[in-house]
C-alpha cells in the first residue's frame, strides 16, 4: 500500500505519543467499582494525542467531515456496513493466550450489541424506553491475510510484551514481526485490528478515534485485556462489553460525558459528546440507573431527564444501548474517506481480507492435547479447520482407533514409535488434507538406572525414540555433532550462533524407571556435561533443567545456569570445545522423592539470544547411594582445585565448584552447626571443572557447612541461609 512521506512522518509522531500516552499511575476515578484497572484510556490518549499542532490540526479537520456527512444523513436506511476484523493474541504461553472459543464469543456479543439483538435492551429505564437503536453495523472475521494466506482471522505471537503495555506500539511491533500467520503490516484500512494483550498500560482497554493522522497503519486499531474478552474463559459477562464500549470509540464516540474527564468530574456538565440524544451527565461506574447529574439541557428534552447510565459509552455495569443520534455518528464515521473507516466496508476490501460472510472450507487443520506420550496415553484431537467444515477423515496410525470421522476423537497410543496423522476435512464441495508427519511420539519403555548415555548410537535426533527436539522459532535445533564430544566420538549441539533475537529450543529424553529408588538409598543424582561460550560479554543466556513424574503433563525447573556462570569467555566466532577443561560437569541432587517414578523425565532447554553454540554430553543418572558410585582410582583432597561456594548468603540453592585433574568420586555433604548431616551426594567427577548444585529451599535461617571429601581428607566452607 502506497504511503507518502507525510503520512509516515506523521505517524512516526503518532506512534511516540500513543506510547507515552499510557496510564503509568493507577486512577481510581477512571475505574469502575470494584475494578483494579482503569475501564478505558481513549480520551486520555486523545488528548495526549491533541497536545502535537499537526495531529490537533488533522482531528479538527476529520471532525469537520464528520459534521459535514450527518448534515448530508449518510447512507440510506437499512444498508448494512461489514466491517472485516482481525484478532491478535499477544501472549507469553499463558492463561493471556485465550481460546479461540472465547474470541468467537467475543464477536458474537459484538454483533449483538450493535445490532441491537441483546434481550436486555427492552429493559431499559422508562425514561428511554424506544430508544436503543440497531446500528445496521456488524463484524467479520476477515479470513484472507494481507499476503493471501488463508487464516482463522486470529493470529498469535510468543512475547513478553504481552504483559508490558507501556507503549501499544512495542505490542504492536512485537506482533508484526512475530505472530504466526504473517509477518507484517496489517493496514489500518484493511483490516479492524485488535490486539488481546495482558497489560494495557493499566487500562481495560483503549483505542482512538478515527483520524487521517494514521488511517492506513496497523495501529489504527484497539487494545483490550483478555479477560475483558467476550464472556467465557478467562473473562465474564460483567466485562463483556467492555469491547462494544472500544468499538464505539473507534467508530467516533466519547464517553457520554464528553471527551476530557473522568466520570463523576462535575464540571463535565458543561462538556458534550456531541450526541444530541444522549442526555447531559458527569457519568458512572456503576449501574446506577436513577442518577440525574445535569440539568443543563433539561431545555432540549423540555423535562428533568435521567443520565443514560445504560449507554454502551458510560461506564456502569449495565449497559444495553446506543442511541439513533450515536448511531447516526458512528455510521458517518464510517462514510468518511481519509480516516481510512470507508474503505473497510467497500466489496473489493471484503473480498480481499476473506470477510464476504460466505461460508466455505478454506484450510483443514488440527491439534493435539499433547504430542508426546508414554505408552498407554490417550490423545485429544481437536479440528481446527476454516472455515467451514461438515465432515472429517482422520487417520491414526498405531492408535485406536486407527481412523475416525468424529470431528474431535481421542485416540489411544499403546506401541512406542513415531507416528503421522491425516486430517481430510470437507465442507461437502471443497475437500482439503492436512499431513503432520512424525507428529505423535510415543516413549519406549523406561530404561533402569544406574542410565548413560553419550549419544553415540545416533546418527540424527529426527525418527529416533529416544529424544524428542523442539524449537519454537523454527531455525537451527538440537543436532547430532560427529566432530566434538566430551566422551566417545558424539555429543548434541544447538548451532546458536548466527541465530538472530530471542529462541528457544528443548531437547527432551525419553522415561528412566526411578521407582526403585528408596530414601535409604540418598536419593538420585542427575549427570551431565556441557560447554558453552558466550559471544558477546555482555551475553546473557541460559540453560535449564526441568523434570517430570506425569509424562510430561507438567514440567517443574529444577535447574537454571545463566550468563557468567554459564560461561564467562567471549569467543566473537562461532565456537567448539576442544579439550575436555572446555567441559563443565553438573550433578543435580534435588529429584526429590515425588519424581521417583517409573516414568520419570527431563528435559534441557536453551533460552538464546544472539550469543554462541552449546553442547551436551554424558548424560548420567544414578542412585546417590555410595556403594552404587566407587570409584576405584580416588584422589586426594589436594589434588582439587578451585574450590568455591556461592552464593553466600544463599536462599534456594548453594552451588559448589571445583575442579579435577583425574577423575574420582568425591563425596559432598551439607552440615548443620551441631554436625548434623542434612545432606549427602556421591559426585563422580569428571575432568576439568565441576559444579554441584544442591538445593537449600528446606533449610531455615542460619549458617551452615558443606563438607567436600576424598579418602581421609575434608575441606569445609561454611554459607548462611538468609
Amino acid at each position: 500500500m502506497k504511503k507518502n512521506t507525510l503520512i509516515l512522518i506523521g505517524f512516526s509522531i503518532f506512534t511516540a505519543l500513543l506510547g507515552n500516552a499510557q496510564t503509568t499511575t493507577f486512577n481510581q476515578n477512571n475505574a469502575r467499582d470494584g475494578e483494579n484497572v482503569e475501564y478505558c484510556i481513549t480520551h486520555k490518549k486523545m488528548n495526549e494525542l491533541k497536545s502535537n499542532p499537526e495531529y490537533l490540526k488533522a482531528w479538527i479537520k476529520e471532525q469537520e467531515e464528520t459534521t459535514a456527512q450527518l448534515k448530508k444523513g449518510g447512507t440510506e436506511k437499512a444498508f448494512v456496513y461489514k466491517i472485516p476484523v482481525v484478532f491478535h493474541v499477544l501472549h507469553n504461553d499463558g492463561a493471556e493466550n485465550i481460546s479461540d472459543e472465547q474470541i468467537l464469543d467475543q464477536v458474537a456479543i459484538l454483533n449483538r450489541d450493535f445490532r441491537l439483538q441483546n434481550a436486555d435492551a427492552n429493559n431499559v429505564h422508562a425514561d428511554f424506553q424506544g430508544m436503543p437503536a440497531d446500528s445496521e453495523i456488524e463484524f467479520v472475521l476477515a479470513t484472507i491475510a494481507p499476503n493471501g494466506a488463508c487464516f482463522t482471522g486470529i493470529t498469535r505471537t510468543v512475547s513478553s510484551l504481552a504483559f508490558n503495555g507501556a507503549d501499544g506500539g512495542d505490542q504492536v511491533s512485537a506482533i508484526v514481526s512475530g505472530n504466526d500467520v504473517y509477518n507484517g503490516q496489517w493496514p489500518g484500512d484493511d483490516y479492524l485490528n485488535v490486539f488481546i494483550v495482558a497489560e494495557a498500560g493499566g487500562a481495560a482497554g483503549y483505542t482512538t478515534n478515527p483520524s487521517n493522522w494514521s488511517n492506513n497503519d496497523m495501529t489504527n486499531g484497539i487494545w483490550i485485556l483478555h479477560n475483558y474478552v467476550g464472556s467465557i474463559g478467562t473473562s465474564s459477562i460483567g466485562t463483556s462489553r467492555a469491547f462494544t464500549h472500544e468499538v464505539g470509540h473507534w467508530l467516533n464516540l466519547s464517553h457520554t460525558w464528553g471527551g476530557n474527564n473522568n466520570p463523576g468530574n462535575t464540571s463535565s456538565c458543561g462538556t458534550d459528546d456531541n450526541v444530541q440524544d444522549t442526555p447531559n451527565c458527569i457519568g458512572v461506574t456503576s449501574c446506577a440507573i436513577n442518577s440525574n447529574t445535569c440539568n443543563s439541557d433539561d431545555a432540549y428534552w423540555g423535562f428533568p431527564m435521567r443520565d443514560n447510565v445504560e449507554n454502551y459509552m458510560d461506564y456502569s455495569y449495565c449497559s444495553k444501548m446506543f442511541t439513533a443520534g450515536q448511531v447516526s455518528r458512528m455510521r458517518a464515521a464510517l462514510e468518511v474517506n481519509s480516516t481510512g473507516r470507508r474503505n473497510l466496508w467497500q466489496p473489493a476490501n471484503l473480498a480481499a481480507t476473506g470477510a464476504t460472510g460466505t461460508t466455505s472450507l478454506c484450510k483443514a487443520d488440527f491439534s493435539a492435547s499433547k504430542t508426546t506420550v508414554c505408552v498407554g496415553e490417550v490423545v485429544q484431537f481437536t479440528d481446527d479447520s476454516y472455515n467451514a467444515v461438515t465432515g472429517w477423515t482422520w487417520s491414526f496410525p498405531s492408535g485406536t482407533p486407527s481412523s475416525s470421522n468424529s470431528q474431535n476423537p481421542v485416540v489411544t497410543y499403546s506401541t512406542p514409535g513415531i507416528y503421522q496423522v491425516t486430517l481430510t476435512a470437507t465442507d461437502g464441495t471443497i475437500s482439503d488434507a492436512e499431513v503432520k508427519t512424525q507428529y505423535i511420539k510415543v516413549y519406549a519403555s523406561s530404561s533402569t538406572i544406574p542410565f548413560f548415555d553419550g549419544f553415540e548410537s545416533y546418527t540424527s535426533f529426527a525418527g529416533t525414540n529416544n529424544w524428542q527436539t523442539y524449537n519454537l522459532n523454527n531455525n537451527t535445533t538440537f543436532v547430532i555433532d560427529n566432530a566434538v564430544s566430551h566422551s566417545g566420538m558424539k555429543c548434541a549441539k544447538l548451532a546458536n550462533f548466527g541465530q538472530s533475537g530471542t529462541n528457544l529450543d528443548e531437547l527432551i529424553a525419553y522415561p528412566v524407571d526411578l521407582s526403585g529408588v528408596t530414601a535409604g538409598s540418598g536419593g538420585v543424582t542427575l549427570s551431565f556435561r556441557y560447554a558453552h561460550r558466550k559471544r558477546l560479554s555482555a551475553d546473557s543466556e541460559c540453560l535449564k533443567v526441568f523434570i517430570t513424574s506425569n509424562c510430561g503433563d507438567t514440567w517443574a525447573q529444577r535447574k537454571t545456569i545463566c550468563g557468567t556462570v554459564l560461561s564467562s569467555t567471549a569467543i566473537s566466532t562461532s565456537w567448539a570445545p576442544s579439550s575436555a577443561s572446555d567441559w563443565t560437569t553438573i550433578h543435580m541432587t534435588n529429584i526429590t522423592s515425588e519424581y521417583w517414578v517409573d516414568n520419570f523425565n527431563y528435559k534441557f532447554r536453551f533460552d538464546g539470544a544472539n550469543g554462541n553454540n552449546l553442547y551436551l554430553d554424558d548424560i548420567n543418572i544414578y542412585s546417590g547411594g555410595p556403594s552404587d558410585n566407587i570409584v576405584v582410582n580416588v584422589a586426594e583432597l589436594d589434588e582439587i582445585d578451585g574450590l568455591s561456594l556461592y552464593p553466600n548468603p544463599a536462599e534456594n540453592e548453594v552451588n559448589l565448584q571445583f575442579s579435577v585433574k583425574d577423575a574420582k568420586t568425591v563425596q559432598v555433604q551439607i552440615q548443620d552447626v551441631s554436625g548434623k548431616i542434612i545432606q549427602y551426594h556421591n559426585v563422580n567427577a569428571a575432568v576439568g571443572a565441576n559444579l554441584v548444585m544442591m538445593d537449600t529451599q528446606t533449610l531455615s535461617s542460619g549458617v551452615y557447612f558443606v563438607a567436600i571429601k576424598s579418602g581421609d581428607s575434608q575441606k569445609v566452607l561454611q554459607f548462611v541461609i538468609k
